[in-house]
């Protein structure tokens, strides 16, 4: 083998890790490696597996409900099968956006929703930035840099991306290589949802690319207005230096 013919080898399929503005390269490795280790999820106490309805969904019945939304075949029940049509073992890039203002439980079990959606999930979570959210008129409590960092600790994201877009479009998913996005249930008609964020979330499932995760009951919300207010700082008291006795001073004339 001689080197014009090392050079004149086609090399576009190492684009996909070397070029950082296609894929991630967290997103290659998944890509090379259909079926990833199981996540090491701790079982949750009795008191929340009792109370959480989205606690108790098994990773089958998520993807049942996806591929139900999606309207795609039931998934194969042979492993075989399964690899020679390539439909269950492939990676999907899901999508995930938020401010993940004062995150909850309510916010990680939409991620575990979003993760398991298929047998093989790159989770990328979008985050708004202060500013856009302040633009839209919602600002946020927790600072961007700290919402960022939160997510990036948790189980079930892959990726954070710390400039989302506030409405998704389809040039969007194509440059990020994106499969499909979540939506909670419920919020396409919330009243409190900006319109301009919905306007891109009615597009996408116009598409087909919308996977509906299950909204969890019962969490408790944390707002500005509900955090505790920790008052007027006052000064600290005045230690007098001098007994109630003590004499005037003498003034002279």
């Amino acid at each position: 083998m001689d080197a014009s013919s090392i050079l004149s080898d086609d090399l576009s399929d190492y684009d996909v890790v070397s070029d950082p503005g296609r894929h991630s390269l967290e997103s290659s490795i998944a890509d090379l490696t259909p079926n990833p280790a199981l996540i090491n999820e701790p079982s949750p106490v009795q008191e929340a597996y009792d109370k959480f309805a989205t606690i108790r969904l098994t990773a089958n019945d998520i993807q049942v409900n996806t591929r139900t939304s999606l309207g795609l075949a039931p998934a194969a029940s042979s492993s075989t099968k399964a690899d020679r049509t390539g439909n269950d073992n492939r990676v999907r890039r899901v999508y995930v956006d938020g401010l993940f203002d004062i995150f909850n439980a309510g916010h990680a079990l939409q991620l575990r929703q979003a993760k398991l959606s298929f047998p093989s999930v790159h989770l990328i979570a979008g985050v708004y930035s202060d500013h856009l959210c302040e633009c839209y008129g919602t600002p946020t409590t927790v600072p961007h840099l700290e919402r960022c960092e939160i997510l990036r600790h948790c189980r079930w994201v892959d990726e954070v991306l710390p400039d989302a877009p506030w409405q998704i479009d389809e040039q969007f998913l194509r440059e990020r290589h994106i499969d499909y996005i979540v939506v909670e249930e419920g919020m396409t008609v919330d009243p409190s949802c900006d319109k301009v964020r919905l306007k891109g979330y009615d597009a996408m499932k116009r598409m087909g690319k919308v996977i509906p995760t299950k909204r969890t009951i019962g969490i408790t919300v944390v707002t500005p207005a509900s955090l505790p207010n920790p008052g007027t700082p006052k000064s600290p008291p005045i230690i007098a230096l001098f007994s109630e006795e003590t004499p005037e001073p003498l003034v002279e004339f």
